[in-house]
């Protein structure tokens, strides 16, 4: 029998909508976070930029963003920076939304298959686009391989190989979220009080872990695109 979630309360939401409700509320989450620390920037232009000084909204978004230069710079190199914005959002989107999960009486949304591959669609359709703007018509050479009479058996491999891509980044989400869920639970069952404290622990890793890796996935497979290495 399906378990109870706060956003079938919603009229039409129903058991099989609760993943598209979480998004919504999510988002919502996000974009309120995201209004407060616009807000606590101040006037950058004739103040300039100070950095936070105790815990807060600002601060938080501080540290992710600093986190995810450090790892793009590693990744993808200087020409990442200006992708930033867009793989600070898929950690914190991500993320945000494993968290949900771990919240009573809700279910998150990065456990429906239809959310993951819908993430890893996006991704797919987003490191191609940036390699056809990068490269041209050149960009098909990366089907290639580097001997032309091995080009047609390449091209075949290299085609199937990013075809998988958004399946593989949009299953190993869906299936990590929910071992983890299913997990806590079946532990918080057995045993309401300080048993299952230590495995949410563990949750909150797995929840960070789980939106380190894809937006890490995503900044390989921009790296890939963009590179003029092959």
């Amino acid at each position: 029998m399906p378990h109870f979630n706060w956003t079938q309360l919603i009229p039409a939401v129903g058991h099989y909508y609760i993943h598209i409700a979480t998004l919504i509320v999510v988002s919502l989450v996000l974009f309120a976070l995201a209004v407060v620390g616009r807000a606590s920037l101040g006037n950058v232009t004739t103040q300039g930029y100070i950095p936070a000084s105790r815990l807060s909204v600002k601060g938080f978004f501080e540290a992710v963003t600093e986190f995810i230069v450090s790892i793009s710079d590693m990744v993808v190199g200087a020409e990442g920076r200006k992708f930033v914005p867009m793989f600070v959002t898929i950690f914190l989107f991500v993320f945000f939304n494993n968290l949900f999960g771990m919240l009573p009486g809700w279910t998150p949304a990065t456990d429906n298959l239809n959310t993951t591959l819908a993430l890893g669609l996006f991704m797919f359709v987003t490191y191609n686009i940036l390699g056809i703007k990068e490269h041209g018509p050149a960009y098909i050479k990366q089907f290639m391989g580097p001997l032309l009479f091995l080009a047609p058996f390449m091209f075949l491999v290299e085609l199937i190989s990013h075809l998988v891509r958004p399946f593989s980044l949009g299953l190993r989400l869906k299936w990590n979220m929910t071992g983890d869920h299913i997990l806590v639970g079946v532990f918080y069952s057995l045993y309401e009080f300080l048993l299952p404290l230590p495995l949410m622990a563990l949750g909150l890793f797995v929840c960070f872990m789980q939106a380190f890796v894809f937006a890490m996935m995503g900044m390989i497979y921009v790296s890939l695109a963009i590179s003029h290495d092959h």
